[in-house]
């Protein structure tokens, strides 16, 4: 084996003389709380992002600002690095591929590519569902107009969803007619859609999986969460109505999805559980995910300190949780006056007093509506404790419940 061969498949241990670097491609705050993670595990960290004032590199050890494609950049990165992993999941595949010629690259570029891809997404789900014993929604997929023509009754009322780019909300419409339809899918531009029937919706949860070059894995509780117009709000774990067979189901679902994937890294699966009890799997984020940020405050390992050390091909961590939580998601509307463009800054002090309130603010400059800034995780011996922290927060902030 050569050296560059030992190198790919050997532990990337942490070391100060020379120092040991991980890097992450992709600048938001996932990239800031991976950068916290392998720090304090002694790592030093460099980011590739071409935004000079990103959220993670403001404490990288090194920024690197070029775009996710730059040759020179991906050059950099990878002659500096002993492991790259992604913060971002639209990052291109073929930067991750170019990476890992060079350097070990977790998650690899064939994992991350079926989740930017809402079709293969569903082809995947569907292949797995013999081994995970969960199925997707039913869908179909429109490329063309003459496609809507050839959809069934049975997809309507459905979501139209844009096959590449999509996140919190972005690049989805809601249609309960053909007509509808039609004209969603020309406001998107004619570009590569997917259509999924909606379901009669109770309850919706993800799961954190992270697994091990080496094929271990382990799961995180189950995580209920709340959307608002499409972006995450609350996340509340344990959960407080999903039952224990189907937290299972969905955990042993995960974890057979991570295998068939041959995936290395953290993933988080997001699951809808019908109002009959039953379990859609939704879809995947091959990185840390907003839901899981909880893991920071109360969890033996976070999923951030999870993902440097599946991507290090280091042992992985303890997902036990120690304290019931609730994690409120901070969007920039916090900085404005109720409706009104005059903005102030949050009663910070206020959240701050409440008991087990910990608090995470992103550093990013502007804050705009809509935009994640931050999130507030409460801890507390009951999860009706933590909720209610969560209320007494949402009355400082003005945000209703």
């Amino acid at each position: 084996m050569n050296q560059k061969q030992s190198a790919l498949t050997s532990p990337a241990i942490p070391t100060t003389t020379p120092a040991t670097w991980l890097g992450v491609m992709g600048g938001g705050q996932l990239g800031r709380m991976f950068a916290h993670a392998a720090q304090a595990l002694g790592f030093k960290v460099a980011v590739l992002e071409q935004e000079p004032d990103c959220p993670a590199g403001q404490v990288a050890d090194r920024l690197i600002g070029t775009a996710y494609t730059d040759p020179q950049g991906l050059v950099e990165l990878a002659s500096l690095c002993a492991a790259v992993t992604t913060e971002f999941e639209n990052v291109a595949a073929c930067s991750l591929a170019t990476l890992a010629a060079t350097t070990y690259v977790a998650p690899s570029a064939a994992g991350v590519s079926i989740a930017q891809d809402r079709i293969a997404e569903k082809r995947f789900f569907v292949e797995c569902s013999t081994s995970s014993g969960v199925s997707p929604a039913p869908h179909q997929t429109i490329a063309a107009v003459a496609d809507i023509a050839a959809v069934s009754a049975d997809l309507l009322p459905g979501i139209l969803k844009t096959v590449r780019m999509g996140y919190d909300g972005k690049g989805q419409v809601r249609v309960s007619s053909k007509a509808e339809l039609e004209a969603a899918f020309a406001g998107m531009g004619g570009v590569t859609c997917l259509l999924e029937k909606m379901l009669p919706l109770a309850y919706e949860v993800s799961v954190l999986v992270a697994r091990g070059a080496d094929g271990a894995a382990v799961v995180y509780p189950i995580a209920e969460n709340v959307h608002r117009d499409g972006i995450l709000f609350t996340t509340t774990v344990p959960s407080t109505h999903v039952s224990e067979s189907v937290a299972r189901k969905a955990q042993d679902a995960a974890l057979a999805i991570i295998a068939k994937l041959d995936y290395v890294g953290v993933l988080c699966i997001e699951f809808f559980v019908l109002a009959d009890g039953s379990l859609v799997v939704n879809e995947m984020a091959p990185r840390p995910h907003n839901s899981g940020h909880y893991t920071i405050d109360a969890c033996i390992t976070s999923q951030f300190e999870q993902q440097v050390r599946a991507m290090a091909r280091l042992p992985l961590g303890d997902v036990r949780q120690h304290s019931p939580a609730v994690m409120l998601n901070i969007l920039g509307d916090v900085w404005y006056d109720g409706d009104s463009d005059t903005m102030r800054e949050p009663a910070w002090e206020q959240i701050l007093a409440l008991p087990g309130a910990h608090l995470h603010l992103y550093g990013k400059a502007q804050a705009r509506r809509a935009r994640k800034m931050g999130h507030v995780t409460f801890v507390a011996p009951t999860i009706a404790a933590a909720q209610a922290q969560l209320a007494s927060a949402c009355a400082i902030l003005g945000i209703a419940l």
